[in-house]
This record gives structure tokens, C-alpha cells and sequence, in this order.
């Protein structure tokens, strides 16, 4: 009977003897598993073997697949820190904080230990941002951090945003953060408003590919700048010009000023919404908002041409009235076409004599053109003396307003064509005791002209 309790005894210590004795400890307890990116989720696990020594295996029924692969020695009574990794499945449905179970097993038997992880997915593992600026910065800093307790090892980054597209390749560690700086362009973004923006990071880890969004915030700065240009005489310009450089809606106000006979001649390439007249100023104003990166521009053209040319003729019609009134003695000179008895060409030259003063000893020389002949016929004033192609008439004196006629006809055999101007006719007299001269006008006529005035 004693030796049956023995034996009963014996079986009964054995398991206790051959049982794996481990204390496992978790170095960190932050660790995640993340879905979607192929590589082991590990912990590092702190074990102290307080049996004999053995070799040991880890494994676990919630992943494909564990680490480290074969097996482990560690010495009774030692320590040792091992880097424990599993593979998730790939149909795992849990999210958040989840505790699983894994196995040490060694030859003596296993030692059954649970692990509690973060179970997220790697879009949600990334922080992308970057420091305010605002439309006066020529850089910025843009960066990624890596949330969660992992190492992700090497990553090409692709950057995207209204302000900025560039690539990167770079190394992330755990719970680190990388920064890089980026030089801005401004005509990328000088429309923009201020507000926050969309950065976009397209990260490729591992063969798999991720994206995560973050915010840019776009400070507000208020930049409106004028410029004015005025050129010209006779066509005066002025332009004003008004940029908003800054990223807030600039309102505006641009105000032109013109009297009251620059403004009949003064035009704009924009409508204005307000006009203004104060006593002989009248201003013109355009109220307006400007975006970021939008231009105002105005443009006044005041054009002189027609008031120059008006006063230029005014100018010239009191000049001629004064030396017309100036003249003391006026000749004018006409031509004619005349019908000869024999059918040659035949012309009558009238020169009407006016004297708008008192004139004495008058003088008057005409000149016959080459080619004619004088005719035997001269209307109410003879001439006093004729020699060879030059006539003179001579009056003793004339009264003012008194006017006479002179003409003559002229003729000849040989056929002319064409436009022909006759001399002018010149008169010499006294007046006061001083001699002065006048010219008449130059009188044309054209030859084989149909239209006949009279017959002679």
C-alpha cells in the first residue's frame, strides 16, 4: 500500500518538475499592428528563464505567421530580449485595442502568454501638415510624422497641394517626424484666399501604397499695391493700375479728377459708377473688389486732337480777317471758257479790283500765259498799255468800297490739254504816302473742258 502512494505521488510531481517556468515581461506596451502593410507587427519581450535551460519556440493561432523563426536559448536563471512578431491575417475584422494569445513552447513543455495591441490601418498612421504662412513667405516647412509605435524603415513620398508638388525618399522611425523645406513659387497660389488647404501625401511602404490628408493654413495678409502712369500731351493717358498681391479680397476705390472741358474729351476703358461734379471739378470714381492675383485697371485718354484743330481754326480765320482787314486793296481773279468764232481755244480772264480804302496812283500788271494770244476785245476797263504779253491798267485813284472789272479774252490755235494756272495778277499803289503792293489769287483752268460759258 505505501509503495502504490509513492507511485501516486511521483506521477504527481512530474508535471510540476517538466513545466516550462518563464517570467515574461513587455518592454513596450504602445506597440501596433497595422493592417494593409505586409510587414510583422513585433514587441520586444523581456524573459528570465527561471527553469533549466532550453530552447524555445513562439507561435500564435491569431496571425499567419510568427517571429522569430526556429527557436530561442536561454539559460536557466537568464535573461534575455526578444524581438517577438506576427504576421496579421489579412481577413482580421478587429480594430482598436485587442488582446490575443501566443505561445512559448520549449522541451519541457509551453507557457501560454497574451499581448494586448493597437490593431489600425495604415492610412491612419501618418500626421501631414506644415507651419502657417501667408503670401509674403518664399518657403515653408511640410511634415510627416509617424503617429504610432513602428518602424516603417524607407518610404518615397509624393506631396501634393495648391501650393506645392514634390517627391521625397526618406526614412521614418518610430514615433518620428520628418520636416523638409519647400520653396515656394508665388504665381502658384497668387489667386488664392486665405483659409486652410488640403495637403495630400501619397506614400509607398513595403511595395504598398497609402494616402493621408492634413491641413495648410494660409494666413491672411492684406497687400493692395497702386501704380500710376500718365504719359502724353496732345493724347493724354493716365492709368492707374491696382494689384492685390495679398490673399484677402481687397475693396477698393479709384478716383479721377477732370475739369469741365478736359472731361467733354475725356474717355475710359471702364464705365465709372459714380461721377461727381464740384464746381468745375468733376471726379469719376470706380469702387470695386480686387481677388488675390487680380488687377484693376483704369485707363483715362483725354484727346486734344479736336479742340487743338478748333482753335487752330479759329487761329487761322482771325488771322486771315485781320490781314483781310489789313488789305487796302483786294484783287480777285477768275477764269472762264469762252466760245471763239473760229473754234480755237478761248478763255476770259476777269479780275475784279476792290479797294477797301482810300488808294491813289494805282497800278495793276497781269501776264498773259505761253502759248495764247491776246484778243482785240476788252470789257469796261481798257488797258492803259499793252507790251507784248504783260498788261497795266493804271487809276488815278480809287475810294473805298469802290470796285472795278477787268478782262480780257485769250486764245489759241494750238490744241492745249491739261490743268494750267494763270499768273497773278499784281497792283501797286500809295496810301498815306506809302507804296504797298497786293496779289490776286491764282486762277486755274482746264483744258478740253466742254462746259462754255458764253460766246465772243
Amino acid at each position: 500500500m505505501k509503495k502504490e502512494i509513492l507511485i501516486i505521488l511521483l506521477l504527481l510531481m512530474i508535471p510540476c518538475v517538466l513545466a516550462v517556468n518563464l517570467n515574461v515581461e513587455r518592454v513596450s506596451q504602445d506597440d501596433v499592428i497595422i493592417l494593409g502593410l505586409g510587414k510583422a507587427a513585433k514587441f520586444d519581450l523581456k524573459i528570465t528563464n527561471l527553469g533549466n535551460g532550453d530552447n524555445f519556440q513562439f507561435y500564435s493561432y491569431f496571425g499567419t505567421e510568427t517571429l522569430p523563426k526556429g527557436t530561442v536559448l536561454i539559460g536557466g536563471g537568464k535573461t534575455k530580449t526578444v524581438e517577438f512578431g506576427i504576421y496579421p491575417r489579412d481577413d482580421l475584422k478587429q480594430r482598436g485595442w485587442v488582446n490575443f494569445d501566443y505561445y512559448i513552447k520549449g522541451s519541457d513543455g509551453e507557457q501560454k502568454e497574451q499581448i494586448k495591441a493597437n490593431i489600425i490601418e495604415l492610412k491612419d498612421v501618418f500626421e501631414v501638415g506644415s507651419n502657417e504662412f501667408d503670401s509674403g513667405a518664399s518657403s515653408i516647412k511640410v511634415y510627416v510624422k509617424n503617429k504610432v509605435n513602428f518602424d516603417f524603415g524607407e518610404i518615397t513620398a509624393k506631396f501634393t497641394s495648391p501650393f506645392f508638388n514634390f517627391e521625397k525618399k526618406f526614412t521614418l522611425g518610430k514615433k518620428e517626424t520628418k520636416e523638409f523645406d519647400v520653396q515656394l513659387n508665388k504665381e502658384d497660389y497668387k489667386k488664392l484666399l486665405a483659409g486652410f488647404y488640403t495637403v495630400q501625401v501619397e506614400a509607398t511602404i513595403n511595395g504598398k501604397e497609402t494616402t493621408s490628408e492634413g491641413t495648410i493654413k494660409f494666413a491672411e495678409k492684406n497687400i493692395l499695391t497702386s501704380k500710376e502712369k500718365q504719359f502724353g500731351f496732345i493724347i493724354n493717358t493716365l492709368t492707374v493700375k491696382k494689384i492685390n498681391e495679398g490673399n484677402v479680397i481687397a475693396p477698393t476705390e479709384t478716383i479721377i479728377n477732370k475739369n469741365i472741358i478736359s472731361r467733354l474729351f475725356t474717355n475710359f476703358n471702364i464705365e465709372p459708377d459714380r461721377v461727381e461734379r464740384t464746381g468745375l471739378v468733376v471726379s469719376y470714381a470706380w469702387v470695386e473688389e480686387i481677388n488675390p492675383g487680380e488687377t484693376l485697371e483704369v485707363v483715362a485718354r483725354t484727346n486734344w486732337i479736336l479742340p487743338f484743330l478748333i482753335i487752330l481754326f479759329i487761329v487761322i480765320i482771325i488771322a486771315l480777317s485781320k490781314l483781310y482787314s489789313r488789305t487796302n486793296l483786294v484783287l480777285k481773279k477768275r477764269v472762264s471758257f469762252v466760245r471763239a468764232k473760229g473754234g480755237e481755244f478761248a478763255l476770259k480772264v476777269s479780275v475784279l479790283v476792290q479797294a477797301k480804302k482810300f488808294v491813289e496812283r494805282v497800278n495793276i500788271t497781269d501776264r498773259l500765259p505761253p502759248l495764247v494770244k491776246l484778243h482785240e476785245r476788252f470789257g469796261a476797263e481798257q488797258p492803259k498799255k499793252i507790251d507784248g504779253g504783260k498788261l497795266e491798267w493804271s487809276f488815278d485813284k480809287m475810294e473805298a468800297g469802290e470796285t472795278r472789272m477787268l478782262s480780257y479774252v485769250i486764245y489759241s490755235k494750238v490744241g492745249v490739254l491739261g490743268r494750267f494756272a494763270l499768273p497773278r495778277t499784281i497792283a501797286f499803289y500809295n496810301r498815306e504816302g506809302k507804296t504797298h503792293e497786293s496779289e490776286s489769287n491764282t486762277a486755274f483752268f482746264v483744258a478740253e473742258q466742254k462746259k462754255l460759258v458764253e460766246d465772243y
